[in-house]
């Protein structure tokens, strides 16, 4: 058979991320060869998403743009994995006849094969409907950066009315605990200094082994781990944010104080409407509680705006609320009306001139906040890891106070050549609405 060339394309989350690479893992242990560029590849897998409107006209477009390369260049066969594939394979093939071949979000453990029965059979192949697959754990991934992401669980049992990932990831399932110890060693010892943990919801970790909400004790096991200078959390849902977790996130000393806690909303009226399982009172008492026991904790957010049924005083309410928390961090979203999910179907639908007008309203007032607490942090010295050169003298690097790719950054200025991946001290000096400006001690 002749070793053919692959190149993955991966588009939305850092959970299609993990699962490019194991595919990448399993192609490379079945003798193919992951090609460099596109031009030079003979067969390529776009790792598709389809969690909202954007992300799904992202994919497509993506997918008529491989389609150009298949039919200009070398490339023979068309894959496709992720959500978006999961979520709509019977009609993507239907619609497309270039696609080639059509794999799940359970089904990337079968890519080696797919392709194998692409080469014997000329014919098309669809792989789907394994949402309730076990993590792949005898699979090693094989590219390390400073930085690498954890998946701790997978799957989600919340069944939020605006959401579809359920039906694209099932239900659900945190790995054992001994399997994400020995990963994370295993990325230790190939130079990766800061792991982030993530899953649909992982404030659920270990419910469904153990009996109890079990991320705490995680943590405790993780920070003994040598080599590993940070641990980040994100995706914690606040209904089972317990007194255990706030406790080890306190005396841990490599869990940064940060956390990634999507909200969603804050109205009562709203979060009844959204399924989501908490309350107003229960999240200030959630935000008071963390912010007495970590007093540097950084609270990261998100919200939706426009959902069906949402009015101004709805609005009002859960803008005089980011006016008062006043958070570290924090993203929004405008609703996007899934089908297959319960809020489809709600009627008073708001129009999508005026779910832009809130985003826009709540990230102007957002700045506001961020310009404020960036100025705070002037005069301040923070450890910062350093991740690029950007310019004579000038690196980009991050704080604990920082997730790559959705939050802010630091510029640092030294005139003395700094290593890609330490950890150095520097002074702010500076600060811009998102970003912060220091020079090394």
């Amino acid at each position: 058979m002749k070793t053919k060339k692959i190149y993955v394309v991966t588009l939305g989350c850092s959970k299609n991320e993990i699962d490019s690479e194991l595919m990448i893992s399993i192609l490379r242990e079945s003798n193919y060869i992951v090609a460099s560029s596109l031009e030079e590849a003979d067969t390529i897998i776009v790792n598709t998403c389809g969690f909202i409107e954007k992300a799904k006209e992202e994919s497509i477009e993506t997918i008529w743009e491989m389609i150009r390369y298949k039919n200009e260049g070398n490339c023979k066969y068309l894959i496709l994995a992720g959500c978006l594939a999961e979520r709509y394979s019977q009609e993507l093939m239907d619609e497309i006849p270039d696609i080639d071949a059509v794999i799940g979000t359970g089904n990337i453990k079968d890519i080696s094969l797919v392709i194998k029965e692409l080469e014997l059979k000329s014919q098309r192949i669809k792989k789907t409907g394994n949402i309730d697959v076990d993590y792949l754990e005898e699979v090693k991934r094989i590219n390390f950066n400073i930085t690498e992401y954890v998946r701790i669980s997978e799957g989600c049992d919340n069944f939020c009315t605006y959401c579809i990932i359920p039906r694209l990831r099932g239900k659900h399932r945190s790995r054992k605990m001994e399997d994400i110890i020995e990963e994370v060693k295993y990325l230790a010892s190939n130079g990766v200094k800061e792991i982030i943990l993530i899953g649909q919801n992982t404030s659920d970790y270990g419910i469904d082994l153990y009996g109890e909400y079990s991320l705490y004790k995680l943590l405790d096991e993780l920070n003994n781990i040598d080599g590993i200078t940070w641990i980040r959390l994100l995706y914690l849902y606040p209904d089972n944010f317990n007194d255990n977790l706030i406790k080890s996130i306190k005396n841990n000393q490599k869990v940064v104080k940060y956390v990634d806690i999507p909200l969603q909303h804050v109205n009562n009226n709203v979060l009844k409407k959204m399924n989501r399982r908490t309350s107003k009172e229960n999240i200030i008492l959630l935000i008071d509680k963390l912010r007495k026991e970590i007093p540097e904790i950084i609270i990261r957010t998100t919200f939706i705006v426009g959902f069906p049924g949402e009015t101004e005083e709805h609005f009002n309410d859960l803008l005089n609320f980011i006016k008062n928390i006043k958070f570290e961090r924090l993203g929004v979203f405008t609703y996007s009306q899934e089908e297959d999910t319960p809020a489809y179907d709600l009627p008073n639908q708001v129009s999508q001139e005026i779910k832009e007008y809130r985003r826009d309203k709540v990230m102007e007032l957002q700045k506001d906040i961020s310009e404020d607490i960036m100025m705070s942090k002037v005069g301040k010295t923070f450890n910062v890891l350093i991740e690029e050169l950007c310019g004579n003298n000038t690196y980009v690097g991050r704080t604990y106070m920082d997730s790559p790719e959705i939050d802010g950054v630091v510029y640092v200025n030294s005139i003395k050549k700094l290593q890609i991946g330490d950890f150095i001290k520097v002074k702010v000096t500076d600060y811009l609405e998102y970003d912060l400006i220091g020079e090394v001690i």
